[in-house]
């Protein structure tokens, strides 16, 4: 019996309350997965929630940063196949710091039932789980140096443009590696292969760059992180701990849209990538267009409207146009070389009101 016949099969209801955990973390990547076919919908949703363990973690403002770190390097030595590290090492460490039952939101649950993720992963076939953990490691690892990093400090507080890029591709350019790594397994060109990954991480930039700029209140005021590069805010003569102070609105909306328009210098990359994406194994295109469409859209609102990122009304896209967006991936066959005509009506204006004008 091969290596491959001893494998356990996966679970059906671990991996049923793995695609219901997607739905409960993120809205935005629900939309992907449910717009996926089998079985790429699967391999998505399981990597995504293996990385989404440690971006909570990441994220959690009242674990102590040394706490973190060590956290994090548990579910790193966990992930890893030469280590021999179980994954109860991970629950052991975080189990202080799990929310009370009356106060656990997805997020949390997904942690704490990081075994029954990494389970489900491990019984995946060996060339997806092969695709997957490099780059979710490298996420996990990324993130545990930027903790050590800004330990002292009890919270990011990004220096640079440069350390801000560095930041981004640990947490969201790793993602786009992971992605290529899934539809690159059959064979490709050269050509393609090497297309695909030159805009593979600049793809996952542009996400997080706008993720970024939208959530510079929140980010703050829940986890203590500061995205903005110090040396911009300096720029403008503002430090980073008075980001949302009111006198500093001009002058950190100024770097909010500064930051915007930095990851609008990646929306050609991203394009081309999707331009590329093998359509096979379940992948299909209007997973990766709609939320390209809607960062195009949430960048429109962030360069008219830059001081709403740091207010608590927030920057975000109206339900109506996140409809007519999916609405229009999903209604019918949409042609790759649609997607740059859809990227300038909606940079125009929102998706739905052009939509209603055509009509």
């Amino acid at each position: 019996m091969s290596q491959q016949d001893d494998r356990p099969h996966v679970d059906r209801a671990d991996l049923e309350w793995c695609h219901e955990s997607v739905q409960g973390v993120s809205r935005t990547f629900a939309l992907t997965v449910d717009v996926l076919d089998e079985p790429m919908a699967s391999h998505i949703c399981i990597g995504y929630l293996l990385c989404r363990v440690a971006d909570t973690v990441e994220d959690a403002s009242d674990i102590p940063p040394d706490a973190q770190a060590d956290i994090l390097r548990a579910y790193d030595a966990a992930l890893d196949p030469d280590d021999g590290t179980e994954i109860e090492a991970f629950t052991d460490a975080v189990e202080p710091y799990l929310p009370p039952d009356g106060e656990m939101n997805e997020d949390w649950r997904v942690v704490e039932e990081a075994p029954r993720v990494v389970r489900t992963f491990e019984a995946l076939p060996d060339d997806v789980r092969e695709a997957v953990r490099p780059p979710v490691r490298e996420l996990v690892q990324g993130m545990a140096m930027f903790v050590e990093r800004y330990a002292d400090e009890g919270g990011l507080r990004i220096q640079s443009p440069e350390e801000l890029e560095e930041y981004c591709y640990y947490a969201a350019g790793t993602v786009g590696n992971l992605i290529t790594n899934l539809v690159t397994r059959d064979d490709l060109t050269a050509e393609r292969r090497s297309r695909l990954y030159d805009t593979a991480e600049e793809f996952g930039l542009l996400l997080q760059l706008v993720n970024i700029s939208k959530d510079v209140h929140d980010d703050y005021t829940a986890e203590n992180n500061v995205y903005l590069p110090e040396e911009w805010l300096a720029e403008e003569g503002v430090s980073q701990e008075e980001i949302l102070a009111e006198e500093n609105e001009s002058a950190v909306s100024s770097v909010v849209r500064r930051t915007a328009e930095h990851a609008a210098s990646f929306l050609d990359d991203a394009e081309t990538y999707l331009e590329t994406v093998p359509l096979r194994n379940g992948n299909t295109l209007a997973a990766w267009a709609i939320p390209f469409l809607l960062s195009v859209g949430t960048l429109r609102e962030l360069l008219s409207n830059p001081e709403d990122a740091i207010s608590a009304k927030g920057v975000k896209v109206s339900r109506k146009e996140v409809f007519a967006v999916v609405a229009a991936m999903t209604g019918g066959p949409v042609e790759r070389d649609a997607l740059a005509d859809l990227r300038t009506e909606i940079f125009a204006r929102p998706y739905h009101q052009a939509a209603s004008t055509a009509d």
